[in-house]
C-alpha cells in the first residue's frame, strides 16, 4: 500500500511532514478566524435586523453607518484587504506574516459576508411571530432570542456552512502570501516546484473539507425541522 502510494503521489509522500502542517495551519486559522468572524457576524446581522425601517429597535443612523461598513469592506477584494490591515495585524498579533498574521485579515473578509448571511435568514422570520410577540408585550431582547434567532435555526445554520466553505477558501488564498496552511504548502511546492501531485492532493483535500461541511450543516438543518 505504502508502494503505491509513493507512486500515485511521490512528492508529497516523500515529505508529509509538510502537507500534515499546511492541513493543521488551514485548521487553526479557520477556527480561530471562524469563531471569531461568526460572534461578530451574528451580532452584526441582529443590529441590522432590528435597527432598520420597522424594526423592533429601528435606528437610522445605527443602521446606515454599520449597512456601509459592510458594504465597503465586501467592496474590498480579500488580496488587497490581506496587505491592508497588516499594520493592525502588527498591533493586534504582533506580526503580518504566517498563521498569527492571517487571523485579523481573514476576520475582516468574513464578518460582512457572515452579517449579511445572518442578516438574509433573520429575514425570512414571519412578520406576524413578531408583531405578536409585540402584542403579547416582549421586549426587543427577548424578540431577539425567542423569536428570531429560534425561529431561524436552519437559515442561520446553512448561512453558517455557506462562510466556513467561503473561509476556507479564503485561507487558500492567504496561504499564497506567506499565510501559511494548505494554500502556501500548494503555492510553494505545487506551483513554484511544478510538482503537480502535489497540487492535486491539496484540491481533493478541499473539496473532502467542503463536502464534509455541507453533509454535517444539512444533518443539522434536518435535525432543527424536526
Amino acid at each position: 500500500m505504502l508502494e503505491i502510494i509513493q507512486k500515485i503521489i511521490p512528492n508529497v509522500a516523500s515529505h508529509p511532514e509538510r502537507f500534515f502542517n499546511g492541513l493543521l495551519e488551514t485548521f487553526v486559522m479557520t477556527l480561530w478566524s471562524g469563531a471569531i468572524s461568526f460572534a461578530i457576524g451574528i451580532v452584526f446581522g441582529i443590529i441590522l435586523t432590528v435597527t432598520k425601517k420597522d424594526g423592533v429597535l429601528e435606528n437610522k443612523v445605527v443602521f446606515q453607518f454599520l449597512d456601509k461598513a459592510i458594504n465597503l469592506f465586501r467592496s474590498v477584494p480579500f488580496i488587497i484587504l490581506l496587505t491592508g490591515v497588516m499594520p493592525l495585524s502588527r498591533l493586534i498579533m504582533g506580526t503580518a506574516i504566517g498563521v498569527k498574521g492571517a487571523i485579523v485579515p481573514l476576520v475582516f473578509g468574513t464578518v460582512p459576508f457572515f452579517s449579511r448571511q445572518i442578516e438574509a435568514a433573520l429575514a425570512e422570520v414571519d412578520g406576524g411571530l413578531v408583531e405578536a410577540a409585540l402584542s403579547m408585550g416582549l421586549s426587543p431582547v427577548d424578540i431577539i432570542f425567542r423569536v428570531y434567532l429560534k425561529e431561524s435555526v436552519g437559515p442561520i445554520v446553512r448561512g453558517t456552512m455557506i462562510t466556513t466553505v467561503s473561509l476556507i477558501g479564503l485561507t487558500a488564498m492567504a496561504g499564497a502570501v506567506g499565510a501559511g496552511g494548505l494554500g502556501n504548502y500548494a503555492i510553494m511546492y505545487g506551483h513554484d516546484r511544478n510538482q503537480l501531485d502535489v497540487t492535486w492532493v491539496t484540491i481533493v483535500v478541499l473539496v473532502i473539507c467542503v463536502n464534509l461541511i455541507q453533509w454535517g450543516g444539512n444533518k443539522i438543518v434536518k435535525g432543527a425541522k424536526k
